[in-house]
C-alpha cells in the first residue's frame, strides 16, 4: 500500500523526520509519557509531528526502562512489512530533549465516531489492525489510538508497550476472536514470516536495534502460530483483555 502525506511519499516523510529540524510547539497533556507536538523542517519541506523523548518515558514494571520509543519504531517497521501502512512514518533520532521517537502527525477525521468505529465488523482497516496488534503483541489498543482520516484510511498510534515476550494482547478489537483470518491477512503474514526468516533482510536489522533477541523470537512464533491456526487470537484468561480506560 502506497501512502501519501500532503504530497510526501513514505520515503520522503521518513527522511524529513530523520534529518529535519524539530521545533517544539507544545505538549499533549493527556499523554501518560512526555509527548511533544512539533514541526519538522528541512530543504523547504515541513510537516507536523510527534516527538516522544526517551527521557520523558515513565518507568513501567513490565517493560525495560527507556525502550518505549524504540518499540514504536519497531511497530512502524512491522506495519510497513505487512504492507498496510497502519503506523504513520516513524523514526528514532536525537531531538531537543535527547533521543526519542518522532512520528508524522496524522490529522484524524473530526467527524468520525471512534466508539462506533471500534465496534464495526465490516471495516477492512480495523480488521487489519487487529491482526497487526496480534503480531506486535500490543498491550494497549485503546479507542483513542484509532486515527481514521477523511480519505478513509485508518492509522493507529501509541505502540510503545508492544513486543513483550509474554502474551499481553489487550485491545478493544476483539470482535473477530476465533474467526478465520482473511485471505489477505494470511498472505501478508506469510510474506512477513518469510522476511523474518531471512537474516540479511533489513527488517531484521531494524528490529534488532530496538528489541531483544527473546522478544524478536516471540514475535516470530506469534506470526508462525497465526499462519498455522489461521484464526484471530482469543483473549488470555490470565491477562486483562481490554485496556483501562478503553478510550
Amino acid at each position: 500500500m502506497t501512502a501519501s502525506f500532503d504530497g510526501l511519499t513514505t520515503t520522503d516523510a521518513e527522511e524529513l523526520l530523520r534529518v529535519g529540524e524539530l521545533s517544539v510547539a507544545g505538549r499533549l497533556a493527556d499523554a501518560s509519557n512526555v509527548t511533544l507536538y512539533c514541526t519538522v523542517s528541512a530543504a523547504g519541506a515541513s510537516a507536523a509531528c510527534v516527538y516522544k523523548p526517551v527521557a520523558g518515558e515513565r518507568p513501567l514494571w513490565d517493560f525495560p526502562d527507556g525502550t518505549l520509543a524504540g518499540r514504536e519504531v519497531a511497530a512502524y517497521a512491522v506495519s510497513e512489512a505487512l504492507g498496510w501502512s497502519i503506523v504513520p512514518p516513524t523514526v528514532h533520532r536525537d531531538g531537543p530533549y535527547g533521543e526519542g521517537m518522532v512520528q508524522l502527525w496524522i490529522d484524524g477525521d473530526p467527524e468520525a465516531d471512534l466508539i462506533e468505529l471500534s465496534r464495526r465488523e465490516d471495516h477492512q482497516g480495523l480488521r487489519r489492525m487487529a491482526v497487526f496488534d496480534a503480531v506486535i503483541n500490543n498491550s494497549d489498543r485503546k479507542i483513542g489510538h484509532l486515527l481514521p482520516t477523511r480519505e478513509g484510511h485508518l492509522y493507529g498510534c501509541d505502540h510503545g508497550v508492544s513486543f513483550a515476550e509474554e502474551y499481553k494482547l489487550r485491545t478493544v478489537l476483539w470482535q473477530w476472536r476465533g474467526e478465520p483470518l482473511t485471505q489477505e491477512a494470511l498472505e501478508a503474514l506469510v510474506r512477513l514470516r518469510g522476511r523474518l526468516a531471512e537474516p540479511d533482510d533489513p527488517l531484521n536489522a531494524e528490529l534488532a536495534r530496538h528489541l531483544t533477541g527473546p522478544e524478536r523470537y516471540a514475535m516470530v512464533r506469534r506470526v508462525e502460530i497465526l499462519c498455522e491456526h489461521r484464526i484471530h487470537p482469543y483473549p488470555s484468561p490470565d491477562w486483562p483483555a481490554v485496556p483501562w480506560p478503553p478510550v
